[in-house]
């Protein structure tokens, strides 16, 4: 009975150290691990001994005789990924690093981000005696996207919180919650109180179309759509008009599936999530029957991973169509090509809603006087270019796609960080595994990109804090001169820990995970009833 992955875990690698028989792959020390979608279980060497299970923070693994059936294509994708990468000697590629020996003292870090990247950054810290780390973030309520990012109706993806709430009990570990960098405390004033300052500060904008009408009202950036959802303070209390049939997703990475699925759910099954209450009754209120996600290349190309992709496909009341195939692409040229035919050949149920993967399709202009009407697209067909890069080039023949809403869902972009250099082409902060310069580092996002999964950030991070490491071995890092204290306005683990608290228990007597404060002002209510901790 061979145990199965079920889902883009957090790939932190604590099953493949629990693992007896090396049986998960791949693992730290082999190609793909941390930018693999998942990890997966090879059937013919598992054991069945349970260990991974209960090694995993996240809940992703199961025997395969307790799949539900929406996760029995996962059982065929594990078996797969053996197909390609046997892993035949079966020989242990991870060695459990050897602490360092630091000198003599406390070493103190600023991490400025407490989304995946900067805990995760923050626990690969805490693995060292002397260190102490205090985690910097410009909202009241730390995870980032793990809380603000994660669609409501993926509870499961959210576990990996459980994770970062052991990183944060540490005893060496604080937050200074609800302070911005740049306007409460300044970078100098970071690196005089601290050793070394980690920036993890993510990706907060998207990218723009450059078409005519995108900023009509009804075209929005898929960012601040999921902030508005998931009641991120900052978007929480937006208005989004849901009047209209279609809505039109432009895009097709896994951000968009998210957006999608939650246009098309039944509101009373996210009545029993997290969701935002606003956004709740908006989609109640609304009206969208169809969504159309538009990809400007082909199926092969598709953004979204498999695992998403399988989610999708398993929607019992929402037909999935895909159109746009191109002729000479085999329909079995990937698992994820595969999975496509398979939508492509269902049969549609008249009255269902539906949500469109439209390939080989661009935008052209979003119409309307004020608000949005109508998209205009394009066709297009496929080149390849010198090195390799499969493009779009527009057939220049226009259709009108009626909608009143259009989201962008094309990529995130970092901002610049106050004193630090950026590349705008790239969107991140120049450096050498993660060093700025010494006492100056960059992690997640900012660092790579918006690349990778949530397990992506653990080893990103390790790159980065080993360069600390290196730094302050070597005697490179200037020693603190300075202990100007917390800004008064700061929360600390206590206050967040009273917020998790009552929306807990809000959620618990409404059948909910939780709900959440979408407010400042309710945010820091609920943070002054901290009872403060005794840690030991």
């Amino acid at each position: 009975m061979p145990y199965v992955v079920t889902r883009s875990c957090c790939a932190d690698a604590s099953c493949v150290l629990a693992c007896p028989v090396n049986c998960i792959h791949p693992a730290p020390g082999e190609p793909g691990f941390g930018t693999t979608e998942m990890l997966y279980v090879d059937p013919r060497t598992c054991v069945d001994c349970g260990a991974c299970t209960t090694a995993c923070p996240v809940d992703a693994l199961k025997p395969h005789t307790a799949l539900a059936e929406a996760e029995l294509p996962f059982l065929e994708l594990n078996a797969s990924y053996y197909k390609e990468n046997a892993h035949a000697d079966r020989a242990p590629m991870y060695v459990v690093p050897r602490q360092r020996r630091l000198p003599v003292g406390e070493l103190n870090v600023a991490v400025i981000g407490a989304g995946p990247a900067g805990l995760f950054a923050a626990d690969e810290l805490l693995r060292h005696s002397g260190v102490r780390v205090t985690v910097y973030d410009r909202l009241p309520t730390p995870y980032g996207l793990a809380r603000a990012g994660v669609a409501p109706d993926h509870q499961d993806t959210k576990l990996v919180t459980e994770l970062f709430g052991a990183i944060e009990s540490q005893a060496a570990f604080s937050y200074r919650l609800g302070v911005e960098v740049g306007t409460d405390v300044t970078h100098a004033d970071l690196l005089r109180e601290h050793h070394a300052v980690i920036y993890a500060v993510g990706a907060a904008t998207d990218r723009r179309l450059g078409i005519e009408g995108e900023d009509l009202v009804g075209s929005v950036s898929a960012t601040d759509f999921v902030a508005w959802y998931n009641g991120h303070p900052d978007h929480a209390h937006d208005d989004h008009d849901l009047g209209s049939e279609r809505a039109v997703v432009i895009g097709n990475g896994n951000v968009a599936l998210d957006v999608a699925r939650i246009l098309t759910a039944d509101p009373d099954a996210l009545a029993r999530t997290d969701i935002s209450d606003r956004a709740l009754a908006a989609l109640r209120a609304g009206r969208i029957r169809e969504v159309v996600l538009l990809g400007r290349r082909g199926p092969a190309q598709a953004a979204f991973t498999v695992p998403e992709l399988l989610a999708l496909s398993a929607l019992k009341d929402v037909d999935v169509c895909v159109e746009g195939w191109p002729a000479d692409l085999a329909a079995d040229a990937t698992e994820k090509t595969r999975l496509m035919a398979e939508l492509a050949a269902r049969t549609p149920v008249e009255g269902r809603r539906r949500i469109v993967l439209r390939f080989l399709t661009a935008p052209v202009r979003i119409v309307g006087d004020g608000s949005v009407r109508a998209l205009d697209v394009t066709s297009t067909t496929l080149g390849t270019d010198g090195d390799g890069t499969v493009r779009a080039r527009p057939t220049g023949d226009i259709r009108t796609l009626e909608t009143g809403l259009v989201l962008r869902s094309v990529g995130y972009r970092a901002r610049p960080v106050p004193g630090l250099p950026f590349d705008e082409d790239t969107a991140t902060v120049p450096h050498e595994s993660g060093r700025v310069e010494p006492g100056v580092y960059v992690a997640g996002w900012i660092k790579r990109g918006p690349t990778g999964f949530i397990g992506t950030n653990k080893t990103c991070a390790h790159e980065t804090v080993e360069s600390l490491l290196d730094d302050f071995a070597s005697g490179r890092l200037t020693r603190p001169v300075s202990t100007a204290g917390t800004p008064g306005k700061a929360l600390g683990l206590d206050a967040w820990r009273a917020i998790d608290r009552e929306e807990r228990a809000t959620g618990e007597a409404q059948g909910r995970p939780r709900v959440k404060l979408t407010d400042t002002e309710s945010l820091h209510r609920a943070a002054a009833r901290a009872v403060p901790a005794v840690r030991g």
